[in-house]
């Protein structure tokens, strides 16, 4: 019979060779993973309790409430242990208060995401012509459920609140393929279709009306990960600008509003306002007849 225990102390000893050689102690608790989930699904029916079986008034407002409670005890949960383990040297109770302002905010905020949620969804409604209606944008498109999580994630971003945001969307990366960082500020009436693999970095700034396809990659050169605090990495895409599947945009560059970018596109340079980028067009050759 194999006996594991043969293997344990020579295991352990690598836990003490770490900086967080106290795991396991109160002070290094983590979020956990499983609460993430929990909270993205709640925050779906928060957003959207018409879709999740709340059927009147009466009905959406103890669904609301319901919702509401759940989503801020998960995410005050998660934040006070995020900002402990980030900084031991503040007491949990110091941790707690600063989670129950995030919270606060976060709550105050809360009408003011689903409204850009909306547009969101109007203009996948709008720029799909497979889809039937709205609310098949918000029940069946892993885009946009991925920007719902997103925009909560990024007003906790915003806000400093540690691990919190990142577990949120890498958890719906996860779930969806579609990879954006908490840090990337998206505007309005945003779209991202079909999404497997769309990849949208840190220091992004995306405007109004910008339509993404599958395959899409928003991304930086390599920079030296000590010398690259608050150097913008990334993209910034512009109001209007439609990118199609599998283009490659890396970099601090400009994609100017109105653009078209066509697939397969790389590129590492600036693109004026209401251009087309296309790349060359492949040969065609008849086979020799043998």
């Amino acid at each position: 019979m194999y006996i594991a225990e043969r293997f344990v102390d020579s295991f352990l000893d690598s836990f003490a060779r770490t900086h967080r050689s106290s795991f396991g102690l109160p002070a290094s608790k983590l979020p956990k993973m499983e609460d993430i989930e929990t909270l993205e699904d709640t925050l779906m029916t928060l957003f959207f309790p018409g879709h999740q079986g709340a059927e009147n008034a009466r009905s959406l407002r103890s669904t609301v409430e319901y919702s509401l409670e759940n989503a801020t005890r998960l995410l005050y949960d998660s934040i006070s242990l995020a900002r402990h383990y980030e900084s031991p040297e503040l007491s949990i109770e110091e941790c707690e208060k600063q989670a129950e302002r995030d919270v606060d905010r976060l709550a105050e905020a809360l009408p003011s995401i689903r409204k850009l949620l909306k547009k969101d969804a109007e203009a996948g409604f709008d720029g799909d012509p497979a889809s039937k209606s709205v609310h098949e944008i918000i029940l069946c498109y892993p885009g946009f459920r991925a920007l719902t999580v997103h925009r909560v994630a990024h007003f906790l971003y915003k806000l400093g609140v540690p691990l919190v945001p990142r577990m949120m969307n890498e958890m719906m990366h996860s779930r969806t393929g579609i990879d954006i960082h908490p840090g990337a500020e998206i505007g309005e009436s945003f779209f991202i279709d079909h999404g497997t693999g769309v990849v949208i970095g840190e220091t992004t700034i995306i405007g109004n009306n910008v339509k993404l396809y599958q395959g899409v990659t928003l991304g930086a050169l390599s920079v030296d990960k000590h010398d690259d605090s608050g150097v913008k990495r990334h993209p910034t895409i512009e109001d209007n600008v439609t990118i199609y599947a599998n283009a490659t945009l890396l970099g601090n560059i400009t994609i100017g509003h109105d653009t078209i970018i066509a697939s397969n596109a790389w590129i590492r340079e600036d693109i004026p306002h209401d251009s087309v980028v296309t790349m060359a067009r492949p040969e065609t050759r008849v086979k020799p007849k043998r």
